[in-house]
């Protein structure tokens, strides 16, 4: 009889601890902050394809005003007779106060690393 309710009583609490638990997550979209976008690119077919001004504008208008942004992009090229491979940056500094001059810059700069890449061909 002892053993029985030994039985009973592990059983009970195997269960009840290997019971599922319910977690909840609230995840407040708020507080994303952009601050840094970065971009490595090694064509102009990549520079095309990889962003286009209309996914910065919608991304900026997901930021909170008076944030500081930056936006880096970085072409790379051929490798240098000393066999370091060569590369050029451009990098635009802004806050989302003023989103129109921000993206007015993008812009060029999305043009210029363009036409870095069609030059070298």
């Amino acid at each position: 009889m002892k053993i029985l309710i030994k039985l009973l009583v592990i059983l009970t609490l195997s269960l009840t601890s290997t019971q599922a638990q319910n977690l909840t997550v609230k995840i407040n979209t708020s507080e994303v902050k952009i601050e840094n976008i970065k971009i490595e690119v090694d064509s102009a077919e990549e520079i095309e394809s990889t962003f286009t001004i209309d996914d910065f504008e919608s991304l900026l208008n997901e930021a909170d005003e008076g944030e500081e942004l930056s936006f880096k992009i970085k072409s790379s090229g051929e490798k240098m007779s000393n066999g370091v491979k060569s590369s050029m940056s451009y990098e635009i500094k802004g806050n989302t106060s003023d989103k129109k001059t921000f993206l007015e810059s993008i812009k060029k700069l999305r043009e210029a690393a363009i036409k870095y890449y069609k030059s070298k061909n």
